[in-house]
């Protein structure tokens, strides 16, 4: 299969989508998210909100510097895909990142990444980021009980895992890639994603590419009006392998600037991660969802090193 397949959720009822659901994320992994029902114009005004913020000097970025809670600016350079077993990864990242989590009043020591947002003087940005926050974590509930019934689970109760949800919007820029760069300089390098589910929209630059199940890199160009939407490590874990967590990577070849915005929407980090009732025997032990992402983020991030919680 090299066409990337489309679900469109705005036709059927949540037994059919469920059901289609599952032919696309037990086989392929990734697909285009169409129906969703998200505002264009708000789409737009992140894309504008990403580029004024990555148009801000260096200085004034660093000042809102990726802190231990994995809130603020990651420059470029400074998170590297250790943890990958599909390449030998040895250079960072060729990519800049503004990071937003949910927004938490305080941080709390007793909950892994609790805290408030680090927000830039730039006018109405965070109203923008917000209200698309807001609307992207209703479009994840859905789409997460659809994943679930995908699964097979024998109820939707792991929703509760959910209230709140562990949250990530990302304004990625990847500037473009030098002619003469080593084959292992990656503006992103091949990975999986951790969590449960990224709806990723992006620009019509190009340079995303995933791993067919023929183990094949192809092109996922950019398509109006869809997500490019995929399946995490975590919620590979509880469909009990049912749904694939599918490799993926960024070259910008483009030549032009590129720009992304990923969001992720996970469990709390209280959650227990096993599989599903309903899923079958056992594959994948239970794990704790917070513990993981400790290891991942300090593995990956040098703001998380030598973190002493």
């Amino acid at each position: 299969m090299q066409t990337i397949p489309d679900l469109n959720i705005a036709d059927g009822d949540d037994a059919a989508l469920a059901r289609a659901f599952h032919d696309i994320y037990s086989t392929f992994g990734f697909g285009y998210l169409s129906g969703h029902g998200i505002n264009p114009d708000l789409l737009e005004a992140v894309f504008d909100a990403s580029r004024a913020f990555h148009a801000l000097s260096l200085e004034t970025k660093m000042k809102i510097a990726l802190d231990r809670n994995h809130r603020g600016y990651i420059p470029i350079g400074t998170s590297t895909d250790v943890t990958t077993d599909l390449a030998e990864v040895t250079k960072p990242n060729q990519s800049a990142s503004f990071m937003m989590m949910r927004e938490d009043a305080t941080h709390d020591p007793a909950l892994y990444l609790s805290g408030p947002n680090q927000w830039p003087a730039l006018e109405g940005f965070r109203d923008v980021l917000e209200t698309y926050h807001a609307t992207m974590c209703e479009l994840g509930e859905r789409v997460m009980r659809l994943a679930l019934m995908a699964a097979g689970a024998d109820n939707l109760d792991f929703m509760e895992a959910f209230d709140p949800p562990s949250t990530w919007l990302r304004l990625l820029h990847y500037p473009p890639r030098p002619a003469d760069a080593p084959p292992d300089l990656y503006g992103s390098a091949p990975h999986k994603d951790f969590g449960c589910l990224t709806f990723l929209a992006q620009d019509a630059v190009g340079g995303l590419q995933v791993l067919t199940p023929q183990s094949d890199w192809v092109d996922v160009p950019y398509k109006p009006g869809t997500f490019v939407v995929n399946v995490g490590d975590m919620l590979h874990r509880l469909s009990n392998g049912r749904l694939r967590s599918t490799p993926h990577r960024v070259i910008n070849r483009s030549g032009r600037e590129r720009y992304s915005c990923p969001f992720f929407y996970d469990p709390h980090v209280t959650a227990t991660i096993a599989p599903l009732p309903g899923t079958g025997a056992r594959s994948f032990p239970p794990l704790n969802f917070g513990d993981f992402l400790r290891q991942e983020l300090e593995a990956g991030y040098e703001a998380h090193q030598d973190n002493d919680g």
